[in-house]
């Protein structure tokens, strides 16, 4: 990608969601809605993010686009297929590494090749050159427990990465993350989207993360959880960090932060009160 450009996503949807809800039956236990008539497109190449509070259906809805759960009602497709279970086309990173304990790093990265039943030889430099990226050079042959958390994370990243994805769906990656190291994975993850360029689907609880981070911003309400605001941000990539200290990006921050407060009070319509410079925005 040329430097200094911003990404332009394509014009056709890649991932559309229609009127989806998800409703949990337990025996003869009363039913539990966790997410209510949600719709939304994304076009091929966005980084949207789902930002709502924790426990509000964010991972659920998630989960059902990339068809790990399925819908009770409404439609989901990607690339033009209806969604009906796991596809080889997308990649998922939870918010723990999930590591197997006795691989290296680099044999984690390659573990879901061994599953697709992909020869090993043709993405081993792939997976080293990954590893390189993200600043694990020398770290290749290392076991989980000899890696931080962070270091962990960034091979989950690569592990994602390596059989090339198409559609790359992240729930809360970074959460259980101190707030320093979060901030470094961060700023890798800003790096290697100028590489890639995946449509992504980011779930997180973090406003600034998600004004950071993304293309445009889809707010969720409490449980049962459904989209309020779709607000596109109106940073140009590349981006790095320093754009957290602007007056728009902590204007942004307090029109989210204001719009899930009141929508955790019942408001379901409507818009917040005209942007003002953001206090706290975590």
């Amino acid at each position: 990608m040329m430097s200094g450009a911003a990404v332009i996503p394509g014009t056709g949807n890649y991932i559309t969601v229609s009127e989806v809800s998800k409703i949990y039956r337990n025996g003869t236990a009363d039913a539990v809605e966790a997410v209510s008539s949600v719709s939304f497109e994304v076009k091929k190449g966005e980084f949207v993010a789902i930002l709502g509070p924790s426990g509000c259906g964010k991972s659920t809805l998630m989960m059902m686009v990339g068809g790990l759960e399925k819908a009770t009602s409404g439609a989901i497709s990607v690339a033009g297929t209806a969604m009906t279970g796991p596809r080889t086309d997308i990649g998922i990173m939870f918010q723990d590494a999930t590591l197997l304990p006795w691989k290296s790093a680099v044999e984690n990265v390659l573990f879901p090749v061994r599953v697709l039943k992909r020869p090993i030889d043709t993405y081993w430099d792939a997976a080293h050159a990954l590893l390189d990226k993200v600043g694990l050079n020398g770290f290749a042959g290392k076991k989980p427990h000899e890696l931080s958390g962070g270091m962990r994370q960034r091979v989950a990243i690569c592990r994602t990465l390596v059989y090339e994805p198409e559609l790359l769906l992240m729930d809360e990656p970074f959460s259980a993350l101190d707030a320093i190291t979060r901030d470094e994975m961060n700023e890798l993850l800003l790096d290697l989207w100028q590489q890639y360029t995946k449509t992504a689907l980011f779930v997180t609880h973090s406003i600034r993360e998600a004004v950071l981070l993304a293309d445009r911003v889809l707010v969720m309400t409490r449980r049962p959880a459904t989209i309020v605001e779709d607000l596109t941000m109106p940073f140009a990539r590349p981006r790095t960090p320093a754009i957290g200290d602007s007056r728009e990006f902590n204007e942004i921050c307090a029109h989210l932060r204001r719009r899930i407060e009141h929508s955790h009070f019942g408001e379901r319509h409507g818009s917040a009160a005209a942007l003002a410079p953001a206090e706290a925005a975590e």
